[in-house]
């Protein structure tokens, strides 16, 4: 797998969201360092939420603190803000192989659940015997990739349901190609203080985390539509890519952009948060694996770190498995606020979208991001962003409330 030298500098970054519940009166504050306390009531020193750790610019204005009440109904303080879009600290890309001779160092990487794999020309040429199936041909006569290199290719295929004409390609993205040509921006809220819950969640229609770049760290990519679809959705050596719901997102993490490490033995760099308020560090190998002793979700706790958070090895498609703290509730009533909020699972009383997710074809976390983007809900405006039509975009929804927005009039 090729490496590559990334410089620490300023980020102008993607901006998440999780909103906070029953919180107080709300303070600006740049700090929070705290211990975790755990399910039994119990408590250690804790590296918490800090926005120190974060690169200059992935935070976009003031940081509010709140009190604030978590999804298994502890106290504890969460932290609200903005990330910004895209990285400074590292250049996206490369992603497809322009031809099927293309070397390794001039492209992207791209991990199915079973490996990582180096996006050579070559590699697109043998896609036929590599997955076993003789309908992939992704290069034309002179052996140029079909790669989506506008636009409207971009928006074709990048989204779940592909169109036929983008079968077959390699799909990339550009910000300049997201909506109104700008980074999709997002704003989180999560736990200063973390608690550790009474059993783990994979906390359905949410994120993973962010990184300290201030990036996305989003659930697995969705790779059986994406292989289904004779496609493959490129990912830059860092192990993100574009679509027009989330804009530049990770779905696996390979060591570029900021990291904060304490040069512990036996540990790895700290490279973002999950949306528990837990620390995330690069992933652990080795000897260094085996006396980690890592629970189900790839954590541990350890002395002058506290509980932590190991990512997946990349080829995984998820940086993380589960989550064992808490998680933050949303402020609003049905979860989503400006930026397209993200609060606990049904924290906040909205509809359960699994069932109309299934139905789409699509994650809870693309159905919950497009909803997101429309203005009161609209269906027109969330059904273009998933490239579905409204018809069935309603037809597969929980019926809403008489008088709600887009419901039927009451008789």
């Amino acid at each position: 797998m090729k490496s590559r030298v990334l410089a620490i500098a300023s980020a102008s970054l993607v901006v998440l969201a999780l909103l906070a519940a029953s919180c107080g009166g709300s303070s600006n504050s740049s700090s929070s360092s705290t211990s975790s306390t755990s399910a039994d009531g119990s408590s250690s020193a804790q590296h918490a939420f800090e926005t120190d750790h974060f690169a200059k610019g992935a935070i976009v204005g003031d940081v509010a603190t709140a009190d604030c009440t978590l999804s298994g109904g502890s106290a504890s303080t969460c932290a609200t803000f903005t990330i910004s879009g895209l990285p400074e600290t590292y250049s996206t890309g490369p992603f497809c192989p322009a031809t099927i001779t293309t070397p390794a160092d001039q492209a992207g990487i791209w991990f199915d659940g079973n490996g990582t794999y180096d996006l050579t020309g070559s590699f697109i040429k043998n896609l036929s015997t590599f997955y076993n199936d003789s309908q992939w041909h992704m290069y034309d006569d002179l052996g140029k990739v079909n790669v989506t290199d506008t636009q409207e290719a971009f928006l074709g295929a990048a989204r779940p349901n592909v169109d036929p004409k983008y079968q077959n390609y390699c799909v990339e993205g550009r910000v300049e190609w997201l909506t109104n040509g700008e980074p999709i921006t997002k704003t989180v809220v999560i736990p200063t203080t973390p608690v550790r819950a009474s059993r783990s969640t994979t906390a359905d229609g949410l994120d993973w985390g962010i990184t300290l770049d201030g990036i996305v760290i989003a659930k697995s990519a969705p790779v059986n539509a994406i292989l289904g679809a004779h496609t493959i959705a490129s990912f830059d050596d860092c192990g993100g890519h574009f679509n027009n719901v989330e804009g530049y997102h990770m779905h696996g993490v390979t060591g570029c952009g900021t990291l904060d490490d304490d040069h512990i033995t036996g540990e790895t760099a700290m490279f973002g948060y999950a949306m528990d308020g837990y620390p995330i560090h690069l992933p652990i190998s080795g000897d260094d694996l085996k006396a980690a002793d890592l629970d189900e979700c790839g954590g541990h706790s350890t002395p002058g770190l506290g509980y932590h958070y190991h990512a997946n090895d990349p080829s995984k498609n998820s940086v993380l498995t589960c989550l064992n703290g808490e998680l933050a509730m949303s402020t609003s009533g049905n979860g989503a606020g400006p930026g397209n909020g993200q609060g606990a699972p049904n924290g906040g009383g909205g509809p359960d979208l699994t069932a109309a997710a299934a139905k789409l074809g699509i994650t809870v976390h693309q159905l919950e991001d497009a909803l997101g983007q429309s203005p009161n809900g609209d269906f027109t405006t969330a059904a273009n962003i998933l490239g579905i039509s409204a018809a069935d975009l309603e037809a597969a929804m929980p019926k809403r409330p008489d008088g709600a927005n887009g419901a039927p009039a009451p008789n």
